[in-house]
């Protein structure tokens, strides 16, 4: 173990026994590390992971013959139950994403750069001149019940979305591109204008403008098909809570749902009307396993694959002889928000008050940036498999990640300076800075809840900052219960002056639906004339021009590095521990794992154990 770690473990240590002593005792909640909530549908331009650099393979390599059928048992990683919205229109946060991936109802496949082809259930034809685009399903497709799919099941995500009485979180910037959406939402009209059904299996939609976003799911384009049949007839404020979202959802996908015991467990069977053909498998169970315990029922042979593994755990499962550990670069990045406004729900809008929040500083902002040792928690924890992010844009997306921005490195020296400039200083001497007026300065953070590691870095966090002067306190007392924590996030709870998140991007790294003046998820509550417009012109007809929409995206990176509204902490490598009895599995972005389920098999009848 080399000198800076343990230097920081030291640390950490006295650190915990200030905090424990500043609990009165109160028992931590546990909560998993995943901290995105939703998957953002967006775009890239080179995707394979496929290079001589690789960590990790990509693929299982079994060549061992194939039981008939078996079950694929999967842990999901989560210390507490999974919400269980099984809607892509109105689920909020990656777990429910994941666990609707085994009985997908996506209409679109898209190749290694993540552009849409016409391979999958539907097609896109792309008409830019007259801002329209064609979508079309094949014939002959049925949902898992049975009943054929038609071109309603695909205008109907529209009508839900664009809803006066939807209720979930994307009826956005991206939304509003659609011609009548705006109208139907404000109940002026019946139906969205835009949506004009040619036959029973083709839509055409109009579009206000569009941009190479369209041919990645993005000017609001909407890649999942509803059924119809099912549905149609249900109250959209009633449906999140219908028994056709929680229980027995139809789907496309290579599996359905067979049973689901609530926040604990969903077992899939096998779909035998999946239009590429019936799965090999028999099915598959998920089931919730806490953080604590993973290590040991992978190496005991309890699972198959492993979703969410923590890379704060690596050590203990990387010389298990049961498994092979696949891994990439994760769509992702986490960040630490400042709340610089509020959102105006009656208005729609982001309301931006730097002159009247507590974080309305940007220097404090950037300070705040600079005083943490985020690589020094990507070593020691996370044994480099988290390395400190400079953009808010993924690596992987080449041609749009500008990798010349300098980022937020380590520096406290830099920190005190910018603090000294701005005004906070330290008045009464007891080693905290005032406010630029004298008064006492509390700034209080939220963050997720996680594994005993999770504490520790949180912990160390708040010393980073403690040692530049500032007083970084917890929301609520204590690391706050993943889903408790977006609705405070979301509800910009005055407890909350700055959080600690991250997103899952998906395949489209554009910021729309993100950092618009018009998201819900802009959880900064920050907007300026050029971010606005730059957030505009990425997804504008100008960017078909890949010089100019990689410019604005330069231009939108260098804002928010200025501005520091949010500063991006990490990149990182997602893992996926899979047992050897799992074949034809693969991760690589080039052959994604969610076009192919219905292709893995097993090579035994129990999962392999550890010798």
């Amino acid at each position: 173990m080399n000198k800076t770690k343990w230097s920081l473990i030291a640390l950490l240590i006295s650190v915990l026994l200030i905090l424990a002593a500043c609990k009165d005792n109160k028992e931590e909640q546990t909560v998993e590390e995943k901290e995105e909530t939703i998957e953002v549908s967006s775009e890239g331009t080179k995707g394979t992971t496929e290079n001589s650099e690789a960590l990790f393979d990509l693929a299982v390599a079994n060549e061992a013959d194939a039981i008939e059928g078996g079950t694929l048992k999967v842990a999901m990683v989560k210390d507490e139950p999974f919400q269980g919205v099984f809607s892509w229109e109105l689920y909020e946060d990656g777990y429910d994403a994941d666990l609707m991936e085994w009985m997908t109802n996506a209409l679109f496949d898209v190749d290694e750069n993540f552009m849409i082809t016409d391979e999958g259930i539907a097609s896109l034809e792309v008409d830019q001149e007259n801002n329209k685009a064609v979508v079309k399903i094949r014939e002959g497709i049925k949902w898992s019940d049975g009943e054929p799919l038609t071109i309603e099941d695909v205008i109907l995500p529209y009508h839900i979305i664009g809803h006066k009485d939807y209720t979930g979180v994307r009826y956005d910037t991206e939304f509003q591109n659609i011609i009548g959406a705006e109208e139907y939402h404000a109940g002026k009209a019946e139906t969205i204008s835009g949506l004009k059904k040619i036959d029973d299996y083709t839509l055409e939609i109009s579009f206000k403008q569009l941009s190479p976003a369209v041919n990645y799911s993005g000017n609001g384009l909407w890649a999942y098909a509803t059924p119809a049949h099912q549905i149609a007839d249900i109250p959209i404020d009633e449906l999140v809570e219908s028994d056709a979202v929680r229980k027995n959802p139809v789907t496309l996908g290579a599996f359905k749902i067979d049973k689901i015991v609530p926040g604990e467990s969903v077992s899939f069977v096998r779909n035998e009307n999946y239009w590429k053909g019936a799965a090999k498998l028999d099915g598959v169970v998920v089931e919730v396993v806490p953080s604590s315990s993973i290590s040991v029922a992978i190496g005991s042979g309890e699972y198959d694959l492993v979703q969410y593994f923590n890379a704060t755990k690596m050590q203990e499962i990387q010389d298990l002889d049961n498994i092979t550990i696949l891994g990439r670069p994760e769509l992702y990045y986490s960040y630490v928000g400042f709340k610089v406004g509020k959102l105006d729900t009656k208005q729609g809008k982001v309301i931006t008050d730097l002159k009247g929040s507590k974080m309305g500083s940007q220097e404090l902002r950037q300070a705040m940036g600079y005083a943490l040792d985020i690589e020094q928690v990507s070593e020691v924890f996370y044994n480099n498999l988290r390395e400190r992010a400079n953009s808010l844009i993924p690596p992987v997306f080449e041609a749009f990640y500008d990798s010349e921005l300098d980022g937020y490195t380590y520096d406290p020296e830099k920190a005190k300076s910018l603090l000294e400039e701005a005004g906070y200083v330290d008045v009464d001497g007891d080693g905290l800075r005032e406010d630029p007026n004298g008064k006492p300065l509390e700034i209080k953070l939220a963050a997720m809840a996680s594994d005993s590691t999770q504490e520790e870095i949180i912990a160390f966090y708040l010393q980073n900052w403690a040692d530049v002067g500032l007083n970084v306190t917890l929301s609520t007392g204590r690391l706050i219960e993943f889903n408790a924590f977006y609705d405070m996030v979301e509800a910009d709870d005055p407890e909350i002056d700055v959080f600690m998140g991250a997103w899952g991007t998906g395949t489209n790294p554009s910021p729309a639906g993100l950092y618009g003046e018009a998201d819900q998820f802009n959880f900064s509550r920050y907007t300026s004339d050029i971010l606005e417009s730059t957030v505009k012109a990425i997804d504008s007809p100008d960017a078909f021009d890949t010089q100019y929409r990689a410019e604005q995206f330069k231009i939108f990176q260098q804002h928010i590095e200025e501005v520091a509204t949010t500063i991006p902490m990490q990149f990182r490598y997602e893992i996926f521990p899979v047992n050897k009895r799992v074949k034809n599995f693969s991760v690589d972005y080039a052959n994604e794992f969610k076009d192919h389920l219905h292709e893995i098999e097993l090579s035994a009848e129990k999962p392999v154990s550890s010798k």
